[in-house]
């Protein structure tokens, strides 16, 4: 019931000048629990940054996905960046629904996946 030694490196030990994640986390059973988490990753051009979500099944439709996201966007626009930007499966309906409920620009790819992004 503890994060795995790589997945806790991972979060331990980022470089905070090009990255961030956010984790949502509860007490259950005396220990903590992950719910969710968002990342984001600043790319090249030092301006624009490529994000990831991940939310427990039993807390999809609760709005953890819209907060998580909601405040990863906002750390980034602090952060100085200009875009946000992703990439989702064309069948993954509830984050597509998601980023549509948070304005984002999504556009189908060739490869079978939506690319979406929104302005900071």
């Amino acid at each position: 019931n503890e994060l795995p030694q790589p997945l806790l490196a991972r979060y331990t030990q980022i470089d905070y000048a090009r990255e961030l994640t956010l984790v949502a986390t509860t007490l259950q059973e005396g220990g903590l629990v992950m719910l969710g988490e968002a990342n984001y990753s600043i790319l090249s051009d030092g301006k624009t940054c490529e994000f990831a979500l991940v939310v427990a099944d039993h807390m999809a439709g609760k709005g953890l996905g819209a907060r998580l996201m909601t405040c990863l966007m906002e750390a980034a626009r602090l952060q100085g960046l200009t875009r946000i930007q992703g990439e989702v499966l064309v069948d993954n309906e509830s984050m597509l629904g998601l980023m549509n409920a948070l304005d984002f620009d999504i556009y189908l790819t060739d490869e079978g996946l939506s690319e979406v992004s929104h302005p900071l």
